[in-house]
């Protein structure tokens, strides 16, 4: 069911997802407040209006999701990311993964593959694999407790928004679950090598992606911050009445971190919500969207020549590049999972540049069509970029496992620091991007200067 609901400056569209509408007085007690905002697809500004659990709001111009309800978004996102923590916990300390071959064993950790990574000279590899399989997700779990459990203190910390700010920067680096795809990968590759034994920590990591899915899925981040304001975290009071009249001719903009309008020459250009730095658009999101894009398409071309991990058994052995790997699926009779590995690997970033690329263009030459489909592109591009780093997940399992000395072992090859980078870059590119930029620049949002123009 969707219905477009009148208002000031136009009400962004209600939509229930699901036609059984919950108890009204349960119901009632988690509505939550009409507000103002802009949507970060496009740029428009329309006044929210109040939802129940189960109904969410999408932006009338671009159609993008501008928020959904939930019933006890705190309580619940608090209980899971504890449930979470605590098997997070156990994956660190119990083994992944046993392999055994002519009498000798090997133990795989979380820890033992960046470690390996290190003492074969690719510290690089080791602080990128650390980051986004221990430390990012740690951080993220914790911040998310101290934050949620602190919001039920008598006196919350002030500071926790802060740090909840914090977590909307990192979430996108946390990669458990592309983490355990590599592991299935690797996993194929090794199974007719050698003996391979199952670990604890392994099926704790599923158990903690599926948690952390669900933490996500009950979490209401406006919610977060509302709470916020009710108990009187944020230094300023926040008229939100007042807010609703603000329009981009008054010089209103809206926070990139936590979405609330408001004027910036009146909080000293801070959000006085959360303490960001507020801007009407991202900083030269264009020039530094091109330079990294640029800078990825230029190692994209040495991440495929050079080998990424050498494969050496008996003393004998020739180095192996991506394409080298997805061949040897091919050879194996593996097709679906060769497939993966060559769009996850070898399409993904390809296009993810190809892509963006595009989107920086048409911004530049001020395109006005299809601009909906080009917003939906930019959501997708910013989204599969982080699965390419199967490739580099994958490596770190075999190199971890596969030390047997002459019998058979797995190195890593310096191919693998470039295609990491180009996945970072591209990352990076992406999240520099701001797709409002196209609706600037085609002329849909007039108070805005087009991106060839200062803000």
């Amino acid at each position: 069911m969707a219905r477009s609901l009148p208002g000031l400056g136009g009400r962004a569209m209600l939509i229930a997802d699901s036609p059984a509408a919950p108890p009204a007085v349960a119901a009632e007690a988690w509505r939550t407040p009409a507000r103002l905002c802009e949507c970060a697809s496009c740029g428009r500004f329309q006044v929210m209006p109040a939802l129940l659990p189960g109904e969410s709001a999408n932006c009338l111009r671009c159609g993008s999701r501008l928020r959904r309800a939930v019933v006890d978004p705190l309580g619940r996102a608090l209980a899971l990311n504890l449930a979470a923590l605590s098997i997070f916990t156990l994956a660190c300390v119990m083994s992944l993964m046993t392999v055994s071959t002519a009498g000798m064993v090997r133990n795989a950790s979380l820890f033992t593959g960046p470690v390996n990574m290190g003492r074969d000279g690719l510290w690089e590899l080791t602080l990128v694999v650390l980051f986004t399989t221990v430390v990012a997700p740690l951080l993220k779990l914790l911040a998310m407790v101290y934050v949620l459990t602190g919001l039920r203190l008598a006196r919350p910390p002030r500071h926790i928004r802060r740090v909840y700010a914090f977590v909307e920067h990192i979430r996108p680096w946390s990669m458990i679950e592309v983490f355990l795809l590599g592991v299935a990968v690797a996993y194929t590759k090794l199974v007719d090598l050698v003996h391979i034994e199952l670990g604890v920590a392994l099926y704790a990591l599923f158990i903690l992606m599926l948690t952390m899915i669900a933490a996500e899925a009950v979490l209401d981040r406006q919610a977060v911050w509302e709470e916020m304001e009710r108990r009187g975290i944020p230094n300023d009071d926040i008229d939100h009445a007042a807010s609703v009249l603000l329009r981009p001719e008054h010089g209103a903009v809206s926070c990139h971190t936590c979405g609330l309008v408001g004027l910036p020459h009146e909080h000293d250009a801070h959000c006085p919500r959360c303490g960001s730095h507020l801007h009407a658009r991202k900083p030269k999101a264009v020039a530094r969207a091109w330079a990294l894009l640029v800078s990825a398409a230029i190692l994209y071309i040495p991440a495929n020549y050079f080998p990424v991990l050498a494969f050496i058994q008996l003393g004998s052995g020739e180095p192996s590049t991506i394409l080298g790997g997805v061949v040897e699926l091919l050879d194996s009779g593996l097709y679906p999972l060769a497939a993966l590995v060559f769009f996850a690997s070898v399409a993904v970033p390809l296009l993810k540049v190809l892509g963006l690329g595009t989107l920086l263009i048409s911004t530049q030459m001020g395109a006005r069509a299809r601009l909906r489909d080009r917003t939906r592109l930019y959501f997708v591009v910013n989204a599969i970029g982080r699965w390419s780093m199967i490739d580099i997940f994958m490596e770190t399992i075999l190199v971890a496992l596969v030390r047997f000395g002459a019998i058979v072992s797995i190195e890593p090859g310096y191919g693998a620091i470039a295609f990491c980078s180009v996945v970072i870059l591209t990352m990076i590119a992406a999240e520099s991007f701001d797709p409002r930029l196209m609706w600037d620049a085609a002329g849909e949002n007039p108070d805005r200067p087009p991106a060839s123009q200062p803000a």
